[in-house]
């Protein structure tokens, strides 16, 4: 999830009105006339609708995501952009019709744009694409190991929003007393939120709402082109391997290895969106495993694996194909993690030796010294500090959630047990600070990589003979969700703080977003489970690739390296010790050199799913790039929109094409292609 931070990043480094802020750039001075509604007044029926609406909507584009290729782009800028166009339309008719009682503030679109983010970012976090659907007979009987019945869980609506219900909620409580720390006596950047925050603070003067109606009419634009062209796709592929999705555009040779255009608009928008180097490094990951790894393996079959095994044996080249992808995996988070963590004790050291003589920032006695802050700085504090959650509250939360948690999760997840539950909520909140302290610094949550922690600690504890596969993946889950909300409210308190909302509409907004995620997301992933064939299956429309890298972690660590094919072991350590060099020689050479150098994360997802969708990604930084050489500004000010519009388009058509599955409504024309020698086999079989 990190990964596509970095364009929002930069935006935030050029934009944002707190860099050397004065009173001549001041954005506080042109709302110095509106006044700050009441913490009450920000939390409308009006906001949790829209919230409702746009937060269906992003979870059919972040499931399809997840379901795909897992990666998935920031959604900040659409949430904040269709939350202002949905309201701002409603109150323009309201108040032609002399009915309107409240106006639209910045604040209201804060809570909106929070909202939504909370409920999507559930899909995300809720591991429908990782470790939940990870636990599924369909995933298991793939790797072939450790899949007795105590390691299997199948999905099921019930248990699957009661998990999230119970685990969700507490990286929320966890961070809460730590927030006046954080953004305040810290002033920690949080490059994605202050970005956010300068764009909804945009929308809300005269030349930036026009300028956002112009976006919202483009984002529009595509997003009807992109749900038409799904829909046009739909009717050529009524069989397997058919459709535009399935154009050997560069060969069937190259088709044959996964190098192709699909035709999907959702990656050319997502690559839009990503910063050049993901996409390109992306593609150098699909040319090195598909294109010179895997048909060299391919060569020694017979010599380091049996020749008979199925092309999905984990035993076989898929087996080198998961597991070199999850050595690179695991190399580039262990290198992540210990530069965060050094970063944060760092950060930590150096801000509490700073703040020796001003008080104890952690017992809350330090108090800004308002006069020598900028004006914006002075009153967004002052609201900031205006309205308190007390921290009562907090630990009354969190404690009442955590036993629920040790009492229910056993219930759910039998090998879990309750001592490994307890272990994990002793150690949380410790874990949770240290994500959204790192994010706040880089930008970069290490959720996933807390969660792998948990798969391997969790899952050799309760060993392989009592469902340490199962325990692990829960495991995952648990700590997944805990440190991720916990940096995702962080980034809120920041984006709050600019734009003046409070820290409890933040809170209240960020908690129901939440509940809402936890009922939308598992009835979402339900419709594409139960619509779609094959789902989960390699090379199908949903193969969900995570989820089987996800079990083959909790399997590694249970069960240890047995599991691997010949020479596996080895090729895993050279590209485990690969990751971390390059990710070394990229800090040493600096950031204007590193930009040339391919980040190891991105590399390893074409491992094992393919190259056609890094193609696909990079025709959208292709068409951003020129579009940017040609007119550098309109680029700037309308290609998010565009991107937007194809990732939204694209993903809603899901919708109607799984309800037409579900009703038995199958497309009526498969386009295929074929060599010439098998097309006239074809057509000699068929002429007989």
């Amino acid at each position: 999830m990190a990964m596509e931070r970095t364009s929002s990043s930069a935006a935030a480094q050029d934009d944002d009105p707190l860099n050397g802020n004065t009173d001549m750039d001041s954005i506080e001075r042109i709302f110095e006339s509106k006044k700050v509604p009441p913490w009450q007044s920000q939390l409308t029926l009006r906001a949790f609708v829209v919230s409702f609406i746009l937060g269906i909507l992003f979870t059919f584009i972040v499931m399809k995501l997840n379901l795909t290729t897992g990666i998935i782009p920031s959604l900040n800028v659409s949430a904040g952009l269709l939350g202002f166009f949905f309201v701002k339309t409603w109150t323009k008719f309201l108040d032609k019709s002399g009915l309107l009682k409240q106006p639209f503030t910045r604040q209201e679109n804060t809570v909106i744009q929070t909202c939504v983010v909370a409920s999507s970012g559930i899909a995300f976090s809720g591991g429908f694409g990782s470790y939940l659907f990870g636990m599924s007979e369909i995933i298991a009987k793939q790797s072939n190991e450790a899949n007795s019945a105590q390691n299997i869980k199948n999905p099921s609506l019930a248990w699957m929003i009661a998990f999230l219900f119970v685990v969700s909620f507490l990286g929320l409580f966890s961070v809460v007393p730590l927030r006046k720390i954080m953004i305040i006596d810290f002033k920690l950047i949080y490059p994605s939120g202050t970005a956010t925050a300068h764009l909804i603070n945009s929308f809300h003067t005269p030349q930036g709402a026009k300028l956002a109606r112009k976006q919202v009419r483009t984002l529009g634009k595509f997003f009807s082109m992109s749900f038409l062209w799904g829909f046009f796709q739909w009717f050529f592929t009524g069989g397997d391997n058919c459709g535009f999705a399935s154009f050997p555009t560069l060969g069937l040779k190259a088709f044959e290895n996964r190098f192709y255009f699909d035709f999907s608009a959702t990656y050319v928008g997502v690559g839009m969106i990503c910063p050049y180097l993901i996409n390109v490094s992306l593609l150098v990951g699909a040319i090195l495993s598909w294109g010179v790894m895997w048909p060299l393996i391919n060569e020694k079959k017979g010599e380091w694996y049996p020749a008979e095994l199925k092309s999905s044996s984990l035993h076989g080249l898929q087996g080198y194909r998961v597991f070199i992808g999850i050595a690179m995996i695991l190399g580039d988070g262990l290198y992540n993690f210990v530069k965060v963590l050094g970063y944060t004790l760092f950060g930590l050291y150096h801000q509490f030796s700073k703040d020796k003589t001003k008080g104890d920032p952690v017992s809350g006695n330090s108090s800004p010294d308002l006069p020598s802050l900028s004006y914006d700085d002075q009153t967004r504090t002052r609201m900031f500090l205006k309205d308190q959650i007390p921290n009562w509250i907090a630990i009354v939360g969190y404690l009442t959630i955590a036993i629920v948690s040790v009492v229910t999760l056993p219930h759910i997840f039998h090998p879990l047990k309750w001592y490994y539950i307890a272990a994990i909520y002793v150690f949380a909140p410790v874990l949770a600070f240290c994500n959204a302290y790192g994010c706040g610094l880089t930008d970069w949550s290490l959720a996933s990589t807390y969660g792998k922690l948990a798969i391997f600690v969790i899952g050799a504890w309760a060993g392989g003979s009592n469902g340490g596969v199962l325990a692990g993946l829960a495991a995952c889950g648990v700590m997944m969700n805990i440190v991720s909300t916990a940096s995702d409210l962080t980034q809120d308190f920041k984006t709050g703080y600019l734009t003046m909302a409070s820290p409890r509409s933040m809170f209240v907004s960020q908690v129901i977003g939440t509940a809402m995620g936890c009922i939308i997301s598992p009835c979402v992933f339900w419709l594409f489970y139960n619509a779609f064939d094959n789902f989960g299956v390699p090379g199908s429309q949903y193969p969900a690739p995570y989820a089987l890298i996800y079990r083959n972690m909790a399997i590694l660590g249970v069960e240890g390296f047995s599991t691997l094919p010949d020479k596996c072991l080895m090729l895993c350590y050279i590209f485990f010790g690969f990751a971390i060099f390059v990710n070394g020689i990229r800090d040493l050479v600096g950031k204007n050199r590193a930009r040339f150098i391919p980040i190891p994360m991105a590399m390893a997802i074409p491992f094992y799913i393919g190259g056609y969708f890094a193609i696909d990604m990079c025709v959208g930084s292709l068409i951003l790039f020129i579009w940017s050489k040609v007119n550098k500004a309109k680029a700037a000010a309308f290609g998010p929109a565009v991107a937007s519009g194809l990732i939204c388009g694209d993903g809603i058509w899901t919708l109607p094409s799984s309800i037409l599955a579900l009703a038995g409504v199958n497309p009526p024309i498969c386009m295929k292609f074929l060599s010439r020698s098998t097309n006239v086999k074809v057509d000699t079989f068929l002429g007989s």
